[in-house]
This record gives structure tokens, C-alpha cells and sequence, in this order.
């Protein structure tokens, strides 16, 4: 089991890369860090409830062609959070 976050980057950064070209994506990440990151990505009740529940969370772009596709199979593709 996985939760997919469809989202407009393709992954988590460590800041918003749409206005900072110096933000670094982030291959993986812990619930916690993601949680104390205070990240905006998506609700940290949801972040927390995959946690309880051992399901990894991954980030992509959903506009690079091919991408869903990529994400259901199991690709490497984004960030994972787990």
C-alpha cells in the first residue's frame, strides 16, 4: 500500500521551489521529519494517519508525461516519506 500526492513539482523541497531556484528536492523523508519540517506539501493529519498506519507517502509531478503511470507502478519517481 502507498498513498500517491499527485502535485504541480515534481516532489518535496525544502523550501517552494517555485520562488526559491536555490530549494533542494528531498529523495526521502521520515513522517517526523516531514511533520517538525512543518511542510505544506499536504495536512499533517494525513501525514500523521499514514505514520500510525506504516503508509509511505509519495510526491510527484503530475503534469510529466507519463508520470501516474510511473507512480502506480512503483517507479522510483519524487519524494517517498515513510
Amino acid at each position: 500500500d502507498v498513498l500517491l500526492k499527485a502535485s504541480m513539482v515534481d516532489g518535496v523541497y525544502d523550501s517552494d521551489p517555485v520562488t526559491n531556484s536555490e530549494a533542494v528536492r528531498q529523495e526521502e523523508l521520515s513522517y517526523m521529519d516531514f511533520i517538525a519540517r512543518e511542510l505544506k506539501v499536504m495536512d499533517a493529519t494525513a501525514v500523521t494517519m499514514c505514520k500510525e498506519h506504516k503508509v509511505p507517502i509519495v510526491v510527484f509531478d503530475m503534469n510529466a508525461p507519463g508520470n501516474i503511470i510511473r507512480a502506480v507502478r512503483g517507479d522510483k519517481i519524487g519524494t517517498v516519506v515513510h
